[in-house]
């Protein structure tokens, strides 16, 4: 990024390359919308180059890169209101088990609020660490453990609700 920075654009690609995976896996998770989520990434990939004079290198670029789709994704939602579909009835687990407990456990997962969905996505699908999410939202590694502590606690009462 610090090449991207002083002007070779042709290094965005490889940044393109190494991050668009994670970045879209990130984004959807968020949003359950493949279309959208495509195009937040195309538009994180543009801020970067719009704003790459705001990269200092003294972090993680992964933290800034998170940072700029966390941006990208608050201006989408703010654009337009958010409906995620979920059954009104209990889930009924009738095929493949593991298959169905994991469609369980999204649909759990997009019950939650966005802040705890969020902290979820970023440490155990991201797999970022407790430090990276900290800088990303701006808050102490304290307050995330604790975020992910109440997340996962939530998590599990929904899922478990779920599955009755």
């Amino acid at each position: 990024m610090l090449k991207v920075k002083a002007g070779s654009l042709d290094h965005m690609g490889l940044l393109f390359e190494r991050h668009y995976q994670s970045l879209f896996s990130f984004i959807y998770r968020m949003t359950t919308d493949r279309e959208n989520s495509e195009d937040m990434v195309q538009n994180v990939f543009l801020r970067m180059i719009k704003y790459r004079h705001t990269y200092k290198g003294e972090g993680e670029f992964k933290t800034w890169m998170y940072h700029l789709a966390r941006n990208v994704m608050n201006d989408y939602f703010k654009a337009k209101t958010r409906k995620i579909e979920v059954p009104a009835e209990p889930y009924d687990i009738t095929s493949d088990e593991k298959e169905d407990q994991v469609r369980l456990l999204e649909i759990a997962l997009n019950k939650l609020s966005e802040e705890q969905r969020e902290i979820l996505i970023l440490s155990r699908y991201q797999e970022l660490a407790y430090s990276e999410i900290a800088r990303i939202l701006e808050i102490s590694e304290a307050n995330v453990r604790v975020r992910i502590h109440r997340a996962i606690a939530q998590l599990k009462t929904i899922y478990l609700k779920l599955s009755e």
